[in-house]
């Protein structure tokens, strides 16, 4: 054993001795000093575990608000799916009732009609509808909405046909303007790539002057159109070197097209 041990055991065994020597009163007195000078590290080590107590506890909280944050993500997701679904229903709703208040109404004789097919080389062209021969179709028929005219039957066969958008510049359909004596006749305007297509007015007069927002109805001459089936409205109008014309827009949203009437007569 070296010196340096030797003297460190002769130390602790003084100091062992020394405490040894002292009565109750004495050790509890030394005690308490001892306490009081740890004391301060004591009170660190017990806020140290209550803010460590505390971190952990604010974690799990924010673990929990994240988690019901996303529960409640979802279920807002859902209902506003559900919202849209019942505002859908809605409008299908709506809709079916102008047009079975339009049926009732009209002084035609209306046969219901499906838009079962529509080309993209032709959308504003043609259609395709779910009646034909045996539904008391025939060529040259006036198909309508509550909204207006929207076109004629050309090929029928026995359970469709092909319904000539009035939106087609082959579709020919006489009319006279509200509150005027003006008659023409209107034909789809060629636009390539329209969005959303127009119609032409022409063999007005030069004084006709027409006016935006008036209204254009079929005039009945010809046979192939009923007289008073709203075809549109006048956008603009000009002169030109032997007539007047007007543009119109259909009275008849054409690129939502769901459900139609062939006319087959009057009531």
């Amino acid at each position: 054993m070296n010196r340096s041990s030797i003297i460190s055991l002769l130390v602790l065994a003084a100091v062992l001795g020394y405490l040894l020597t002292f009565g109750p009163e004495s050790t509890r007195n030394l005690q308490a000093g001892f306490y009081q000078l740890i004391s301060p590290f004591l009170s660190t080590g017990s806020g140290l575990e209550k803010q460590i107590s505390s971190m952990r506890t604010g974690l799990k909280s924010l673990e929990e608000l994240e988690r019901d944050n996303a529960t409640l993500r979802v279920e807002n997701r859902s209902l506003n799916a559900t919202n849209q679904a019942l505002r859908d229903v809605e409008r299908e709703v709506n809709r079916l009732r102008l047009a079975l208040a339009y049926r009732e109404r009209s002084v035609f004789k209306l046969v219901p009609a499906e838009i079962v097919t529509r080309e993209a080389s032709t959308w504003w062209r043609t259609v395709t509808i779910n009646r034909g021969k045996q539904d008391g179709i025939e060529g040259d028929m006036s198909v309508v909405t509550e909204q207006g005219l929207v076109g004629k039957t050309t090929t029928v066969s026995d359970s469709i046909s092909v319904v000539l958008l009035v939106s087609d510049e082959n579709c020919k359909v006489a009319a006279n303007v509200e509150g005027t004596r003006e008659q023409g006749i209107v034909a789809g305007e060629r636009v390539a790539g329209a969005l959303t297509p127009l119609l032409d007015l022409s063999f007005l007069s030069k004084q006709a002057n027409l006016q935006p927002g008036q209204k254009v109805y079929t005039s009945g001459v010809g046979g192939v159109f009923p007289s008073g089936l709203l075809v549109g409205m006048v956008k603009d109008y000009k002169v030109r070197e032997l007539d007047g014309q007007a543009r119109l827009t259909p009275a008849v949203d054409l690129a939502k097209l769901e459900d139609v009437f062939v006319v087959t007569g009057r009531k």
